[in-house]
C-alpha cells in the first residue's frame, strides 16, 4: 500500500503523517476545530435559539425588546463573511485566547461564525412544534420551563438534530477558510500543500479526506434523526 502511494500520489507520500504538514496532524486539527467550535456555537446558537423563540410576539415569554436585541446580534453576525470575521475579531480573539493564529485562536472565530447560523436554524426547528401542544401544556399548568425542555425541545428534537448535521457540516467547511490565520486543517492542505504548488494528488487526497467526514457526518445525523423521530410515534 506504501508502495503505491508512494508510485502513484508522490506529493501525497511527501508529506508524511507526523509533523507540523503531515495529514495526521491536518486531520486533528480539522477535528479539533469541528468539534469544540462545535460545543461551543451550538450552545450560544441553541440558547438564542430559545430566546427568539419564547419572546417572539404570542410567544410564552413574549418581550419586544430581547426579542429585537437577540434578532439583531443574530442577523448582524450572519451577515459578515467569515473570512472578514476572522480579522475583524482579532483583538478579541487575542483577548480569549492569548493568540490571534493558530488552531486555537480559530476556535474563537469558528464558534462565532457558526452560533448565528444554527440559531436560526433551532429557531425554526423549535417553530414547527404544534402551538396546540404548548397551548395543552400551559393549560395543565406547565411552567414556561417545563415548556421550553419537555414541549419544544422534546418535541422538536428530531428536527433539532436535522439542522445539528447541516450546521456540523456548514463548520466544516467554514474549517478550510480558517487556514488564512494559520489553523492548518485539510483544508488549508489542499490549498497551501496542493493547490498553491499544483500537486494535484494533495488536493485530491485532502478534498476526498473532507468529504468522508462530511458523509459519516450525514450518515450519523440521519440515522440519529430517524431514530427519534420513529421514538417520538
Amino acid at each position: 500500500m506504501t508502495e503505491l502511494i508512494t508510485k502513484y500520489l508522490p506529493n501525497v507520500a511527501n508529506l508524511g503523517w507526523g509533523g507540523d504538514s503531515g495529514w495526521g496532524t491536518a486531520i486533528w486539527q480539522t477535528l479539533f476545530m469541528t468539534f469544540w467550535p462545535a460545543v461551543f456555537g451550538g450552545l450560544l446558537g441553541m440558547i438564542f435559539g430559545v430566546i427568539l423563540v419564547v419572546t417572539k410576539p404570542g410567544g410564552i415569554m413574549e418581550n419586544r425588546f430581547w426579542f429585537g436585541l437577540c434578532d439583531k446580534i443574530v442577523s448582524l453576525f450572519r451577515a459578515i463573511p467569515f473570512i472578514i470575521l476572522l480579522a475583524f475579531i482579532a483583538p478579541f480573539t487575542q483577548l480569549i485566547v492569548g493568540t490571534q493564529i493558530g488552531t486555537t485562536a480559530a476556535l474563537v472565530p469558528l464558534s462565532l461564525g457558526v452560533f448565528p447560523f444554527y440559531a436560526r436554524q433551532v429557531q425554526v426547528a423549535l417553530e414547527s412544534v404544534d402551538n396546540g401542544k404548548v397551548e395543552a401544556a400551559l393549560a395543565l399548568g406547565a411552567t414556561n420551563t417545563d415548556i421550553i425542555f419537555d414541549v419544544y425541545l422534546r418535541e422538536a428534537r428530531s428536527e433539532l438534530v436535522r439542522v445539528s448535521t447541516v450546521t456540523l457540516i456548514s463548520l466544516i467547511g467554514l474549517t478550510a477558510m480558517a487556514g488564512a490565520i494559520g489553523a492548518g486543517g485539510l483544508g488549508n492542505t489542499a490549498i497551501s500543500y496542493g493547490y498553491n504548488r499544483f500537486n494535484n494528488d494533495v488536493t485530491l487526497v485532502a478534498t476526498i479526506l473532507v468529504l468522508l467526514l462530511v458523509l459519516i457526518v450525514q450518515l450519523v445525523g440521519d440515522w440519529l434523526a430517524k431514530r427519534l423521530n420513529h421514538q417520538d410515534r
